[in-house]
């Protein structure tokens, strides 16, 4: 079933919406910086803004949204491919200055081709130090948001996570894993309603952690350790992620595309 026009409304005035919040608990972590925004348009249909933070403390986050079409949807194989396609959708990335906070990154999608829709996203967390009590209150905020989907659901989306995240060259998980999720179908409210769940529940989760880290002393050994962390976050991105070669397939903004990349990194 083709999405109503008073839905794709509603859509994208949710993504406004989390979009927003999300900058402003940014903008309060930081204490001093302000995002900036810069909207882009797309020759092919849509478009979307880019949101930059980049302070003392974040030392860089993105927190973009972003609305494409096309005649043809980018896939290799299956029933949806060279269909029309709309895809609508917020991502967001955080890289904190401290090494002891750390990276956090989520996003949620619907997508509209041909006749059906359905929903896609996740979030998880990748520390350069692990904090066992971080770790839990991330997993346990991440398994509240799955109930808005079904009851049993979070051991299977926390699942499918640790195995999207491994990075195959490297032989590891990216991090310390969170929720993924794709091809969710079910009427409207439903899906909206667990992206709304998601969002905020991020939103209010991710936030408190760097309350706890982002002030703590750290050495230059520990700062050092972090940007040859950080080589594996931009080698999954650019290497395995499915987010970056879909954007990159239907003519994104290849400045939004690349913000969740790390602003500094070593190899």
């Amino acid at each position: 079933m083709k999405l109503l026009p008073e839905q794709r409304e509603r859509l994208q005035a949710f993504l406004e919406d989390a979009r927003s919040r999300l900058a402003v608990k940014l903008e309060a972590a930081d204490g001093a910086a302000k995002i900036q925004f810069k909207p882009w348009t797309r020759p092919e249909g849509g478009g979307g803004t880019m949101a930059v933070l980049r302070g003392a403390v974040v030392e860089k986050a993105g927190v973009n949204i972003s609305s494409v079409s096309g005649p043809e949807y980018p896939a290799m194989e299956g029933e949806h491919r060279g269909k029309p396609f709309t895809a609508a959708g917020l991502s967001t990335i955080a890289h904190m200055m401290n090494p002891h906070a750390p990276i956090a990154h989520m996003n949620v999608r619907m997508l509209e081709v041909g006749d059906s829709f359905w929903i896609g996203g996740g979030a998880d967390l990748t520390p350069f130090i692990e904090y066992e009590d971080d770790t839990r209150e991330f997993h346990a905020a991440m398994a509240e948001a799955c109930k808005s989907w079904a009851p049993d659901c979070h051991p299977r989306f926390r699942a499918w996570c640790d195995e999207y995240f491994y990075i195959p060259h490297r032989q590891s998980r990216r991090g310390v894993g969170g929720i993924f999720f794709d091809y969710l179908e079910g009427d409207f409210d439903r899906c909206l309603g667990f992206m709304k769940a998601l969002t905020d529940a991020y939103t209010d989760v991710y936030p408190r952690i760097l309350e706890r880290r982002k002030a703590m002393l750290w050495t230059e050994v520990e700062k050092e350790g972090q940007l040859y962390w950080r080589g594996r976050y931009a080698e999954f991105n650019l290497a395995w992620d499915r987010g970056t070669r879909f954007g990159l397939m239907t003519g994104g903004n290849t400045e939004a595309i690349f913000v969740s990349l790390p602003p500094t990194v070593k190899w």
